[in-house]
C-alpha cells in the first residue's frame, strides 16, 4: 500500500472523470425532468437525446482516461524494473507481479471513483441551485442523487483496473538477471516490435482509406458519415498503437526550433532516444488535442457548408457557435485529463533519470541549465502533441462535415477545412501554460539533488 503514493495523479485521474461523468449525468437528469413538467412527450424525448449525447462525453473521458493510466503505470514500472527483477530473482513470477500491480489499480480507481462521486454530486447540486435562483429551471424536487450516478463510478473503477492491467505488460519482460544491472528505459532500435509496428500501418491504412471513402460516398448520401467514423476510429486507434514510431518524427521537427544551445540539444536528444517514453508522455494530449480541435473544425465546415447552402444568409452561426463552445467545454475536461497524465509522466521520467541528471551536474551543468532542459524537453513534447493534435483533428473534423452535408442540395462539393481560429488559439495558449506548470516540479526535484548523491543513487 505505501507505492500508492506513487498514483496520486492517477487517482486524480480517475475521481476527475468520475466527477464529470455523475455531474453530466446528474445535470441531464434535472433538465430532463424540468423539460417533462412543460411536456411529457417533448420531455422523454430531451431526455433521451440529452442521455445519449452525455454517455457520449462520458465515454470519450473514460477513454482519455485510460490510456493516461496505462501509460502512467507503464511510466511507474520503467522505473521499477530492476526491483522487479529482484523479486524474480528471489522467487517471484512474472504473473505474480502483474496481479500485484493490477491491485494496485483496483484501489486506485475505487479510490478516485469514490471521490468522484461525491465532488460531481456537489458540483451538480451546486450548478441545479444556481440555475433555480437565477430563473433559469422552475423550482422542483430535483433530488440530489439516482441510480445513474453509479454506472460512471463502476466504469472507472474497472476502467483504470484494466488500464493498469494493460500498462503492467512490460512486467512480462522482466528477467531476473536485470536484477544485476542497471534498469534502462528501451531506446528507438527496441521500443516497437515488427508486428506492433505492421499492425498499427494496417490499421491506419485501412483507416485512412475507408475515410477516404466516406467522403467520396457523403457526395452522394449522407451515410457516407458511417463510413468515414469507422474509417477515423481505426486509423487513429493505429497511430495510438505506433505511437513510439509515428511521435519521434514530430518531435524531431519540433527539436529543430529550440536552437543549439546545451540544454535544448539535451532536451531534444532525451525525447527522441527512448521514444516509448515520449510517447506515453504526449499521445493522451494529442488525443485531448485531437478531440477539441475535429469538434471544432467539423462545426466550422460544418457551417460553411451550410452558408454556402442557405446563400451566405448565416441564421445559424449562432446556434453552431453556441454548440461548438459547449462541446469544447465538454471535450476540454478530456484535455484536462490528458494534460494531468503529460505533467506526471513528465515528473515520473525526471525521477527516474537522477543518476543522468547527477551526472550533467558533476560535468559542469548549473542547476539553471538543469531547469531549461526540463523547461525545452516539456515544450518539445507539448508542441509536438499540439501540432499532430490539430492536423489530426483538422482532418477527421473536415471529413466528418464533408461526408455528412457534401450531398444536401445546393453544398458546394468539396470544400477547405474551416479553421476555428478562437479554439486553436485557445489550444495554443493552453499548451503553452502546460509546458510552464509541467516543468515546474521536474525541475524542482532535479536541482535539489547535489551531484554526489545523485551519482549514488542505483
Amino acid at each position: 500500500m505505501s507505492r500508492l503514493k506513487d498514483h496520486a495523479p492517477s487517482v486524480l485521474v480517475a475521481g476527475i472523470s468520475a466527477a464529470f461523468g455523475v455531474a453530466l449525468l446528474r445535470v441531464t437528469a434535472v433538465i430532463g425532468t424540468a423539460a417533462a413538467a412543460d411536456s411529457a412527450t417533448s420531455g422523454e424525448t430531451a431526455g433521451l437525446v440529452l442521455g445519449v449525447v452525455a454517455a457520449v462525453f462520458i465515454v470519450i473521458a473514460m477513454y482519455v482516461a485510460a490510456i493516461v493510466t496505462a501509460n502512467t503505470f507503464s511510466t511507474i514500472l520503467a522505473g521499477r524494473t530492476r526491483t522487479i527483477a529482484l523479486r524474480r530473482l528471489l522467487g517471484s513470477t512474472a504473473s505474480a507481479e502483474r496481479r500485484a500491480v493490477a491491485g494496485e489499480g483496483l484501489v486506485v480507481g475505487v479510490v478516485g471513483s469514490l471521490l468522484g462521486l461525491a465532488v460531481g454530486t456537489a458540483v451538480a447540486a451546486g450548478l441545479t441551485a444556481l440555475a433555480v435562483a437565477l430563473g433559469h429551471l422552475p423550482d422542483l424536487d430535483y433530488g440530489v442523487v439516482d441510480g445513474s450516478a453509479a454506472l460512471p463510478v463502476i466504469a472507472v473503477a474497472l476502467t483504470t483496473w484494466l488500464a493498469s492491467w494493460v500498462g503492467s505488460r512490460r512486467v512480462l519482460d522482466v528477467t531476473p538477471m536485470q536484477a544485476l544491472g542497471g534498469a534502462q528505459e528501451r531506446t528507438g532500435a527496441e521500443a516497437a516490435g515488427r508486428g506492433r509496428r505492421a499492425t498499427a500501418l494496417v490499421l491506419v491504412l485501412v483507416g485512412l482509406g475507408l475515410v477516404g471513402l466516406g467522403v467520396v460516398l457523403g457526395l452522394i448520401s449522407p451515410l457516407g458519415v458511417l463510413v468515414g467514423l469507422i474509417g477515423g476510429i481505426l486509423s487513429f486507434t493505429g497511430l495510438v498503437t505506433g505511437s513510439a514510431w509515428v511521435m519521434p518524427p514530430a518531435l524531431r521537427l519540433v527539436g529543430r526550433l529550440f536552437g543549439g544551445s546545451a540544454a535544448a540539444r539535451l532536451a531534444a536528444e532525451n525525447a527522441l532516444r527512448y521514444p516509448e517514453r515520449s510517447s506515453r508522455t504526449t499521445i493522451g494530449l494529442v488525443i485531448g488535442v485531437t478531440l477539441i480541435t475535429m469538434f471544432a473544425v467539423g462545426t466550422e465546415s460544418l457551417a460553411q457548408i451550410i452558408r454556402a447552402i442557405d446563400g451566405g444568409s448565416g441564421d445559424l452561426d449562432a446556434m453552431l457557435t453556441t454548440t461548438v463552445t459547449v462541446l469544447s467545454v465538454l471535450l476540454g475536461f478530456s484535455a484536462l485529463i490528458a494534460a494531468i497524465g503529460m505533467v506526471n509522466n513528465l515528473f515520473l521520467s525526471v525521477l527516474q533519470r537522477t543518476r543522468e541528471l547527477g551526472l550533467l551536474r558533476a560535468l559542469g551543468f548549473t542547476a539553471a541549465q538543469i531547469r531549461r532542459m526540463i523547461l525545452a524537453e516539456s515544450a518539445q513534447l507539448t508542441l509536438a502533441a499540439l501540432l499532430v493534435g490539430v492536423a489530426l483533428g483538422t482532418f477527421y473534423g473536415w471529413a466528418g462535415a464533408q461526408a455528412l452535408l457534401g450531398s444536401v442540395n445546393g453544398a458546394p462539393g468539396l470544400v477547405l477545412p474551416g479553421m476555428p481560429w478562437p479554439v486553436l488559439t485557445a489550444l495554443a495558449a493552453g499548451s503553452a501554460l502546460l509546458t510552464w506548470v509541467a516543468s515546474l516540479a521536474p525541475s524542482r526535484r532535479a536541482t535539489r539533488v547535489s551531484p554526489i548523491a545523485a551519482l549514488a543513487v542505483s
